[in-house]
């Protein structure tokens, strides 16, 4: 069953989207997309509040979360959270195999 957490990154002064362009210019973003069981790492910044960012971090399942955790560009992360003194709030999903009901598609456009 795949998981989707969305995180989101405070700071001040553009510092959250200051984190989220050097997670992309330095590769680091494109490393973990390349990881084994990841299905999304995509960052977005919010119009309500410009001072957040989201991340919508999906994987296949716990254990490529796990292995992702464990790995050398966790510490990256670490260090640029760290470098913008950013704080941030978690949610977590786990995505269902269940497809999208008739009545919710009538929603969607295609």
């Amino acid at each position: 069953m795949a998981i989707t957490v969305n995180l989101r990154y405070h700071g001040v002064n553009g510092n959250a989207r200051k984190f989220a362009e050097e997670m992309m210019q330095s590769g680091t973003v494109q490393k973990i997309r390349e990881e084994n069981g990841n299905l999304r790492y995509e960052y977005y910044v919010s119009l309500d509040d410009p001072e957040t960012v989201l991340l919508i971090d999906s994987w296949e399942n716990q254990e490529a979360i796990d292995v992702h955790h464990d790995s050398e560009m966790m510490q990256t992360i670490f260090r640029l959270r760290e470098k913008y003194d950013l704080h941030m709030e978690s949610e977590r999903y786990a995505n269902s195999e269940e497809e999208i009901s008739e009545k919710d598609r009538a929603f969607l456009r295609q």
